[in-house]
């Protein structure tokens, strides 16, 4: 995970317990799992007896980092911005542990020290340390000098680098850990504070973590993969790491699983021997799924990939929520029915052919009962069966299979 660190990094780590910290973007409600990267930073960091801290940027967060970006972000309101923390915070206490003594994580807030700040007093005493043309060499601004770059984003390396000075002073923090592309802001944080009288301060960074076809990690045809449930359900969550490549899980492994070497070893000679079990995917998937979320969720999880790729019953679809359900089968052919067409039973092709117009006609619709080719929740139908409104998953949904690939989903309306 190591990609670049300031001279006496490693020293220092070897001498004692020391503190360092990462910082989050409260831009949205939930972290994604490209924040995993630095939050798995933490937490090896921990582990090795170390102290972390977690800075969440309720200040910095009404600006944005110009860092990889090529447009500036829209600000948001104070507002959003309490509330996008509070979904933050909630979801760091899955990885670090708040009170195992005395390097118990901590998390921070840097809008308790900058709301003390005015214009001119933050210019006044921070400002004047660093020079115009110190700035101006970083990757972050360089990049953005031609599409334009804003005052307020050129200054925010000069915050975050304040935000270091502050940690050291009042938490005795030395570390600050990142990707690779935040490598200008923390050294500028270093600089910082060797020219306000602080004490050596190091900066240690991670590689960006990218995939194999080139494409971003973390991003799925539906946008960020978050970790909150609500905005990517356990569901999507395991299957992004079950469908990563051969390529991506190999290395991803070693950066996100908390397994022993000798662990990871193990499971990728047995991956090595047999590929198609896709060993490490399920592996990984699991381990996160259940951090993320829950040991629960990594069942329902599992349960509704049986459902879609294996023998599932229609218990199985029963124990289902509509919007798992949904999930699952996204992407299918849909059709709504009518609640008041169930006052009586329906017959099978007329509820096939009339009502829904998954077989263009009656007549196509009885050959493939005839033929046991027609399942409704995951149970082969007959030509003489009815569809009653008992039928309905959760009183809302039907799932039709023609054939074995072909899904359709029926959705019950008012």
């Amino acid at each position: 995970m190591l990609h670049d660190a300031t001279p006496g990094a490693e020293k220092a780590l070897m001498e004692g317990i020391q503190t360092g910290y990462a910082g989050f973007d409260p831009t949205a409600k939930s972290l994604h799992i490209g924040n995993l990267v630095p939050i798995m930073m933490l937490t090896h960091f921990q582990r090795a007896g170390h102290k972390p801290i977690a800075l969440v940027g309720g200040a910095t967060g009404m600006i944005g980092d110009p860092s990889g970006k090529s447009s500036e972000r829209n600000l948001l309101s104070e507002e959003a911005l309490a509330e996008n923390i509070a979904g933050v915070k909630n979801q760091l206490q899955h990885f670090l542990d708040f009170d195992c003594g005395e390097n118990s994580a901590e998390l921070v807030n840097n809008h308790d020290w900058f709301k003390e700040f005015d214009f001119l007093g933050f210019l006044r005493d921070v400002g004047k340390h660093i020079t115009i043309s110190y700035m101006m060499a970083k990757d972050s601004v360089k990049n953005r000098l031609e599409t334009g770059i804003s005052f307020t984003e050129f200054s925010y390396q000069l915050i975050q680098g304040y935000d270091f000075f502050h940690l050291q002073k009042e938490k005795k923090c030395n570390f600050q850990v990142g990707g690779s592309d935040q490598w200008g802001n923390i050294t500028t944080g270093t600089e910082l504070i060797r020219r306000m009288g602080g004490n050596e301060a190091f900066a240690v960074t991670c590689p960006l973590i990218t995939k194999a076809d080139g494409t971003k990690f973390g991003k799925s045809e539906g946008g960020n993969i978050w970790l909150d449930p609500e905005l990517t359900s356990p569901y999507k969550f395991y299957q992004y790491w079950l469908n990563a490549s051969d390529e991506d899980i190999a290395k991803w492994t070693r950066i996100f699983s908390l397994k022993s070497r000798a662990e990871i070893e193990s499971l990728e000679a047995e991956h090595a021997e047999a590929p198609h079990l896709r060993i490490l995917q399920k592996a990984l998937a699991e381990e996160l799924t259940i951090r993320v979320h829950s040991q629960e969720a990594l069942d329902t999880a599992i349960q509704a990939s049986s459902i879609l790729f294996g023998k599932a019953t229609k218990n199985q679809l029963e124990a289902l929520s509509e919007k798992d359900l949904l999930e699952i089968f996204e992407g299918v052919p849909q059709f709504e029915v009518k609640r008041e067409d169930f006052n009586s039973a329906v017959g099978m092709a007329d509820f096939l052919a009339d009502l829904t117009q998954i077989f263009p006609s009656k007549g196509e619709a009885r050959r493939m009962l005839k033929s046991n080719a027609v399942s409704l929740n995951k149970e082969k139908v007959a030509q003489e069966q009815t569809v009653e409104l008992s039928d309905f998953l959760n009183g809302k949904l039907a799932l039709v299979q023609k054939g074995k690939k072909n899904y359709y989903l029926v959705r019950l309306i008012d």
